[in-house]
C-alpha cells in the first residue's frame, strides 16, 4: 500500500505559494533569510544613490552656472546664449530619445516604488472598511471616495514631511573643496526628501483625482449580435515548468502537477480550429513560471505537438517571464547591474522569434512606420549576434545594450490579413524589479503606446486586440485581498486607459495576470481578461478559457459578439492498485 504519490507533490512545495501562506508569512520569513548585505547595496543604488542625485542637482546646476558664466561673460551674453543652444540641439538630437525613456522610466519607478504602493495601500484600507461598514454603499462611490481621501491624507504626510526637511531645499554655495563635501552630502540628503516629500504632497492627490476622472469599470453588457468574421483563443499564465512534476509559484502543488493541461488546452483549440478557423490563439504573458531554459523548451514542444496552429499563435511576456530572480526563493535580491534580468529578457525574445518571428513586425520608431519582421530585425547589424555574445559571456556594457534591444522590440505588430482585418499589438506591461517578491508590478511607457498607435495609423480600417499582461483598471468586485491590489497592478493603469481610449471603437483589449476572467470595460474601452487554464484547480478538476467571437460594426468599428466557453478537463487520480 502507498500512502503518497510524489507527483502530488508535499509540503515543501508550498514555501513560495501565496495560496497556501499570507502575505504576512512571507514577508516575516524573508526578513530572516534575506541578504542584509545585498539589500543594503541594492537601496543605495536604487534609492540613496537617485536621493542624493536629485538632491544635489540644484546645487551643482548653480555651481556650474556661475563658474560657466564667469568664463563665459567676456564672449558677451548673445555668443554663450547661442553656445548653450547649439549644445542643447546637438545633445537632444543625439541622446533626446534614450534620455527621455530614461527619465521616463525613472518617473514611473519614482510612482511604482513610493507613490503608488503607499497610495493604494491607504486607499484600499479606506475602501475595505467602508465595504465592511456599509456593504450595500454603491462599489463606485466607495473606490471614489476612498481615493479622493487617501490622496488629501498622503497630501498632508508629504506636507508635513516637507516642512519639516526644509521648508525650502537649500540651494547655498560656499565652495566645493574637500572641506564643503560633509556640509554638500547633508544638504544633498536634505533636498532629495524635501524634493520626494513635494512630489508626494502633489502626486498622491493628483493620481487620486486621474482615478477619479478615469471612469468606474464595468461588467460588459449583452454582446452584440451577428455573425462572427474572427474568433480569438485567448490564454494566459500557463506557467509551464521544465520538471513535469514540479511547483509553481504561486500555487505551490494546489495547481494541477505538470504541464499536461496546456497540452490538453492547445488539443482543445485544434479541434475548435478545424471546425471553425481561427484568427489567432493568443497567450498574454506568464509563459515560464520563473524564465528557465528549460521551461521555454517544455513550452516549445508542446507547440510543437499542434503544429496547425503555430502560424496563429502570439505571446507576450508577463511577470515571471522576466521578474523572478530565484522561482524557489523569494527573499533572493538581485542588484541592478546582475545579468539576471536582460537574460531572461532574452530568453524570451528569442522564443518569442522562434515562435512568430516570421509574423511581427518592430515598429521603427525613427521613421514613424511598422517596420521589418522580428527575425529581419534581428538579424540587421549583427544584433542577433551581440546578443548571443551576451548571453554567453555577459559584461556590463553588452548588458545595457541588450536592454535596449528589448524595449526596442516593443510593441510588436501582427498586422491585419486584410486593409479591414483584426491586426494584434502585443505590448511588454513588465516593470523592471530586482527582487521576487514585489515581480508582478507593471509600467507601460509611452513610448510602446505611440509606437502602437503608429501601426494603428498605417492601417486605418482594421480593428484591433491591443495585448499586455497587467490589469489596466482594478475589476469592479468587492473584497479583493489588499495584497492583489497593490503587488499586481499597472502602476499607471488609468493614464494608459486615457490613451488607448482615443481608439476604443475599433479595439478590444486583452490581459491576463490575475488568473480569473473578467469581460468588462471603462469608458468605453472593451477589456477582456483571460483566467489561467492551468492553475487555481486540483488536477482531477477542470478549468476553462474563451473563444471570443468578433464582428465588422457598420460604423466601422470591433463588435463584440458572445463568446465561446472551452472546458479542460482535469485527470483522474492514480489507482492506489498498480
Amino acid at each position: 500500500m502507498t500512502f503518497a504519490d510524489p507527483r502530488d507533490g508535499d509540503l515543501e512545495d508550498d514555501a513560495s505559494s501565496t495560496s497556501r501562506h499570507s502575505l504576512f508569512s512571507h514577508a516575516t520569513r524573508m526578513l530572516l533569510e534575506i541578504s542584509l548585505p545585498k539589500l543594503a547595496l541594492a537601496a543605495t543604488m536604487l534609492l540613496v544613490v537617485p536621493a542624493l542625485l536629485i538632491g544635489a542637482a540644484p546645487k551643482a546646476v548653480l555651481w556650474l552656472t556661475e563658474t560657466a558664466w564667469h568664463g563665459v561673460a567676456r564672449l558677451g551674453l548673445v555668443a554663450a546664449l547661442v553656445s548653450f543652444a547649439a549644445i542643447a540641439t546637438v545633445v537632444a538630437w543625439r541622446w533626446g530619445r534614450p534620455l527621455f525613456r530614461v527619465v521616463e522610466s525613472n518617473f514611473w519607478a519614482l510612482n511604482a516604488g513610493l507613490v503608488q504602493p503607499l497610495y493604494t495601500a491607504v486607499r484600499e484600507a479606506m475602501r475595505l472598511a467602508l465595504e465592511t461598514a456599509a456593504p450595500g454603499r454603491n462599489l463606485a462611490a466607495t473606490r471614489r471616495d476612498a481615493g479622493l481621501a487617501a490622496g488629501a491624507a498622503i497630501a498632508l504626510l508629504g506636507a508635513a514631511v516637507a516642512w519639516w526637511a526644509g521648508p525650502l531645499p537649500t540651494l547655498r554655495v560656499a565652495g566645493i573643496g574637500a572641506g564643503e563635501l560633509v556640509g554638500i552630502v547633508l544638504d544633498a540628503i536634505r533636498n532629495g526628501v524635501w524634493v520626494v516629500a513635494v512630489y508626494l504632497m502633489v502626486g498622491a492627490p493628483a493620481w487620486s483625482i486621474a482615478e477619479a476622472l478615469a471612469g468606474t469599470p464595468e461588467d460588459i453588457g449583452a454582446p452584440d449580435e451577428g455573425e462572427a468574421r474572427w474568433r480569438v483563443a485567448h490564454l494566459s499564465d500557463i506557467h509551464i515548468v521544465g520538471d513535469a512534476y514540479g511547483f509553481r509559484l504561486e500555487c505551490g502543488r494546489d495547481g494541477p502537477r505538470g504541464n499536461a493541461r496546456f497540452d490538453r488546452a492547445l488539443a482543445l483549440i485544434e479541434a475548435e480550429d478545424r471546425d471553425d478557423k481561427l484568427a489567432w490563439v493568443l497567450i498574454t504573458g506568464d509563459i515560464t513560471d520563473a524564465a528557465r531554459n528549460a521551461e521555454f523548451i517544455a513550452f516549445e514542444e508542446a507547440v510543437a505537438r499542434h503544429p496547425s496552429l503555430r502560424d496563429r499563435l502570439l505571446i507576450i511576456p508577463g511577470n515571471h517571464d522576466v521578474n523572478i530572480v530565484d522561482r524557489a526563493n523569494p527573499s533572493r535580491l538581485e542588484l541592478p547591474t546582475a545579468p539576471g534580468g536582460k537574460l531572461r529578457r532574452l530568453r524570451f525574445l528569442s522564443s518569442m522569434a522562434r515562435v512568430q518571428g516570421r509574423r511581427v513586425r518592430v515598429v521603427d520608431h525613427g521613421t514613424g512606420r511598422v517596420g521589418p519582421t522580428l527575425d529581419a530585425w534581428l538579424a540587421q547589424d549583427g544584433r542577433a549576434a551581440r546578443l548571443a555574445r551576451f548571453m554567453d559571456e555577459g559584461g556590463l556594457r553588452a548588458g545595457f545594450d541588450a536592454r535596449g534591444a528589448w524595449d526596442e522590440a516593443f510593441p510588436l505588430i501582427a498586422p491585419p490579413a486584410t486593409p479591414d482585418g483584426l491586426g494584434v499589438v502585443l505590448l511588454d506591461s513588465n516593470a523592471e524589479t530586482h527582487f521576487s517578491f514585489t515581480n508582478a508590478l507593471g509600467i507601460l511607457g509611452l513610448s510602446q503606446l505611440r509606437a502602437a498607435e503608429i501601426a494603428m495609423r498605417e492601417w486605418p480600417r482594421a480593428r484591433w486586440v491591443v495585448a499586455l499582461h497587467h490589469h489596466p483598471v482594478e475589476y469592479p468586485r468587492p473584497g479583493a485581498a489588499l495584497a492583489d491590489r497593490i503587488g499586481t497592478a499597472l502602476v499607471n493603469g488609468h493614464w494608459v486607459l486615457r490613451r488607448l481610449r482615443r481608439h476604443a471603437l475599433r479595439i478590444v483589449v486583452m490581459h491576463g495576470h490575475r488568473h480569473v476572467d473578467w469581460m468588462g470595460g471603462s469608458g468605453g474601452l472593451r477589456i477582456l481578461s483571460a483566467p489561467s487554464p492551468v492553475m487555481g484547480a486540483l488536477d482531477a478538476e477542470a478549468r476553462y478559457f474563451w473563444l471570443h467571437a468578433f464582428g465588422a460594426a457598420p460604423d466601422g468599428g470591433l463588435a463584440l459578439l458572445a463568446p465561446k466557453r472551452i472546458e479542460v478537463p482535469g485527470h483522474a487520480p492514480i489507482d492506489e492498485g498498480h
